[in-house]
């Protein structure tokens, strides 16, 4: 794990490729409440034809949590800063849930710096207040009883019914991802998403190379949602991940490894 100063805190990253001129750059945004590591089996699926990145938002992972409190266009800015320390003027984005909410935050700010996008399991409209509700209590309950108290609730959430029947495996990894993390770094980002922007309007306005992924059993993230937003996107593609839930890239690694690396060798 590496570590930059960014934006007044310390990010722990990873960035790695075959050493040889590799293809274009991806940095792939991790989800809540997890951390960088659940982008592995990606990270080793493209790193010999790609420039791959990974992180951790601030007070997630190895990254500390700074001073300032956490926002998702913050989270957008800490992307910038990174991608701009390590001298990459423009990356494919790939983000996964509350990485899709800083993925498009990202394109809002920075577009330029886009040069393809990836949205997984996410969505463009805001929360409504049953939602932004659940994720204030979300947060005093982590707050409260520290980020344990969150597993029996989030596993069966992120996970689809294939996996929770029949890979216990995968379960415990996402138990040991969330555990790792920070009480605080957990409630402010459960904070900063209840307060995100309503990204719909930015749809159509995206003009980039754009892909839509979703698991077929996401009980957070209709299809039929998922394939609504991808119509609005000019020219995006959208695929369905069989057998998965909300983390489709771990769940089914090899089936949504095969789906990005066409929509990457398109490009």
């Amino acid at each position: 794990m590496k570590r930059l100063r960014v934006n007044g805190f310390e990010l722990a990253y990873r960035d790695e490729h075959s050493g040889e001129e590799s293809g274009a750059p991806i940095v792939f945004l991790h989800a809540f409440p997890l951390n960088q590591s659940m982008w592995d089996d990606q990270v080793k699926a493209l790193r010999d034809r790609h420039r791959v990145i990974t992180f951790d938002w601030r007070g997630f992972g190895g990254s500390a949590l700074g001073s300032e409190s956490t926002t998702i266009d913050r989270f957008a800015d800490d992307l910038a800063g990174l991608l701009n320390q390590l001298g990459i003027e423009r990356a494919i984005v790939c983000g996964l849930s509350m990485g899709g909410y800083a993925a498009f935050a990202f394109y809002r700010k920075y577009a330029e710096k886009v040069s393809a996008i990836i949205l997984a399991d996410t969505r463009a409209k805001a929360d409504s207040d049953e939602g932004k509700k659940a994720r204030y209590d979300l947060a005093e309950l982590v707050r409260k009883s520290g980020p344990s108290a969150l597993v029996e609730m989030m596993i069966p959430r992120l996970l689809g019914a294939t996996t929770l029947h029949s890979n216990r495996q995968i379960a415990e990894r996402i138990r040991k991802m969330i555990e790792s993390n920070a009480a605080e770094g957990i409630a402010q980002a459960s904070l900063a998403m209840s307060a995100r922007r309503d990204s719909t309007d930015l749809l159509e306005r995206i003009d980039c190379p754009s892909l839509v992924v979703v698991g077929a059993e996401d009980k957070l993230i209709p299809q039929s949602e998922a394939k609504e937003m991808s119509g609005m996107i000019r020219n995006a593609e959208f695929e369905v991940i069989s057998g998965a839930g909300h983390l489709a890239n771990i769940e089914q690694s090899d089936a949504f490894n095969f789906v990005i690396t066409k929509f990457i060798t398109a490009l």
